[in-house]
């Protein structure tokens, strides 16, 4: 059951996704597709060597039962699968099969069913249903034709992004050898943006650095190119394309601090933006868009947000991992190719001076980074729970608590900052994040905090 996870289906290759698995989760996916009234679904992949050999069991599978029709977009990034959904009159369901940003012996599947999230409860009664009733794997004929959503999506973006012709800053891009090249590469050439590539070639080994942009070491390369050419701006994806990094000469840009910009530029053309982010986010974000819209807390993970973003038609929704979902002039799903060309819109009535400045002269908070305490699946909501018993008495020396948000772990307010304990919904770990108007009093919430789950 560790493979179906609260976003997605993810797991080893061969390991945990083997064939009978994997044609048994076609199986099941194909049922839910019939119970929504559905006949056709759309099925992409990424860069990872067995991704192919994934979609054959998992096309068989789907076949096993039924005369679905299978769109095959073939090797594409992410958002690409999202894309095909409002853009072809007939499809309302996709599967992506990515590994995202996990080592290469990783693999999985992002579901979408009528243009909804699988995720959830859902993945995980899709999981109890193939333990009760698991299919021999069986040679099946899927009904499979080809379809051209890159394409489509790749015309929509040049057209999208006209104003960004010329675009007068040469700009240094790390693909990290994930699919965000296939895309953006024709999308950067149409509008005559001078760029820097760095490892757009597709490689499922990912020989250069580990495809995860909000990691610093994997930032290094681009950092590198970047001082080396007297290049100004570089952006960075994952492996899959629906996160990224945004940095300029002197500044890497968190995804709360793209959230305040963002909603800059909105307010600036006459909106009052509705931003939603999630709980490991800065006061600062809050406060900052409050000023000029509004901006509401959530749930951490994509499917969370979008949910959110839709239910509350919010302007965009934001995650510190780079995850930036566009519901103003876009469809509301976690695109980092898009976000990227958002990103440089930033800058053309802005010099990178100006935009780094902006963002330093907000009010000033101490932050620790997310870091990780290694637990078990079946102990860290555990924790959470007896972490929450404790936060109702705790010892005499702990720092006032104003108030705990429990939407997603804990999320405890002090007089001068705050700290979160969650459990990660994709991994066995504790996540903790703290922020205060001291480093030191960061640090005492720190310790404090962490005392108490020890």
């Amino acid at each position: 059951m560790s493979i179906f996870r609260e976003y997605d289906i993810r797991g080893i290759f061969e390991k945990e996704l083997n064939k009978e698995i994997v044609f048994n989760i076609g199986v099941n996916i194909a049922n839910e597709i019939k119970s929504k009234g559905e006949n056709s679904i759309a099925i992409g992949y990424d860069a990872r060597s067995h991704s192919p050999i994934l979609f054959e069991w998992l096309c068989k599978g789907i076949a096993f039962n039924s005369d679905i029709a299978i769109y095959d977009m073939g090797m594409i990034p992410t958002p690409v699968a999202y894309f095909a959904l409002y853009n072809f009159e007939s499809l309302h369901s996709s599967i992506m099969i990515t590994g995202s940003h996990n080592p290469k012996e990783y693999n999985g599947f992002k579901i979408t069913l009528k243009k909804e999230p699988f995720y959830g409860k859902n993945i995980r009664k899709l999981g109890e249903n193939i333990l009760k009733n698991k299919i021999l794997f069986k040679e099946t004929k899927p009904n499979i034709s080809n379809i051209n959503a890159l394409e489509k999506y790749i015309d929509f973006l040049t057209s999208h992004f006209a104003n960004l012709k010329n675009f007068r800053e040469k700009i240094a891009i790390d693909c990290g050898n994930g699919v965000a090249g296939l895309a953006i590469k024709n999308v950067l050439d149409n509008l005559n943006i001078s760029y820097l590539p760095l490892y757009f070639e597709p490689d499922g080994t990912f020989p250069n650095h580990h495809p995860d942009p909000s990691e610093e070491k994997n930032l290094m390369h681009l950092k590198n190119a970047m001082k080396e050419n007297g290049i100004n701006i570089g952006i960075a994806f994952d492996g899959d394309a629906d996160r990224l990094a945004l940095i300029s000469k002197n500044y890497s840009f968190k995804g709360d601090e793209l959230a305040i910009l963002f909603a800059k530029e909105m307010a600036k053309n006459g909106i009052k933006p509705l931003i939603i982010g999630e709980v490991k986010c800065s006061s600062i974000m809050y406060d900052e868009i409050n000023k000029i819209g509004k901006a509401l807390m959530y749930k951490t993970g994509h499917s969370n947000l979008k949910v959110k973003l839709k239910e509350t038609n919010a302007h965009l929704a934001a995650e510190m991992s780079g995850h930036i979902f566009f519901n103003d002039r876009y469809f509301g799903y976690d695109d980092a190719i898009y976000s990227a060309f958002r990103a440089l819109e930033l800058f053309l009535n802005s010099s990178v001076n100006e935009v780094e400045d902006f963002i330093k002269s907000l009010p000033k908070m101490y932050s620790t980074p997310e870091e990780k305490i290694e637990s078990s699946e079946e102990e860290k909501f555990e924790i959470i729970r007896n972490l929450a018993l404790k936060l109702k008495n705790p010892p005499r020396d702990f720092p006032k608590i104003i108030n705990i948000i429990s939407i997603d772990g804990l999320r405890v307010i002090f007089e001068n900052g705050w700290g979160l304990i969650r459990a990660s919904n994709t991994t066995p770990v504790l996540v903790t994040r703290f922020e205060a108007s001291s480093k030191e009093l960061a640090e005492t919430y720190k310790q404090k905090m962490l005392s108490l789950i020890k």
